[in-house]
């Protein structure tokens, strides 16, 4: 198992950044590895870590502005070669077709519910690590 996964959280609202990084802890479950979190209040600063590389996962913030992180993710998803897989913060369970169609890999309702946000982060990072192996 590799020692540490970067994750990287988009919002503008830095409350919800704070919510992602109280949910995940050191590692969202004991057989994954140590998480690192990489901050982003822009959809620029998104863009530019991803090209540089070194991301296992994305958490987009669907109600960031300006831009929302469905759209983002949409976005990231046609111009990012092999993008990580994308955990959607969304606001109502209503929208999970909008993150269906944004491509993202999973969705969880804001504010962060500790125990649903740490058992699906977890779950991308256990496909990431079968899909490196």
């Amino acid at each position: 198992m590799q020692a540490t996964a970067t994750v990287l959280v988009y919002s503008d609202d830095s409350n919800t950044r704070e919510q992602v990084r109280l949910a995940t802890g050191r590692r969202p479950a004991p057989d994954v590895p140590v998480v690192e979190i990489l901050e982003c209040a822009t959809p620029a600063a998104v863009v530019r870590e991803l090209d540089k590389g070194g991301i296992d996962i994305c958490v987009l913030d669907g109600e960031a502005v300006p831009m929302g992180g469905m759209g983002l993710c949409r976005q990231i998803k046609d111009e990012i070669f092999q993008c990580p897989p994308v955990l959607l913060l969304i606001a109502r369970p209503q929208d999970a077709w909008l993150a269906t169609w944004s491509r993202a890999e999973s969705a969880v309702t804001l504010p962060v519910e500790p125990v649903e946000f740490a058992s699906a982060l977890a779950s991308l990072l256990r496909q990431k690590r079968l899909q490196s192996a």
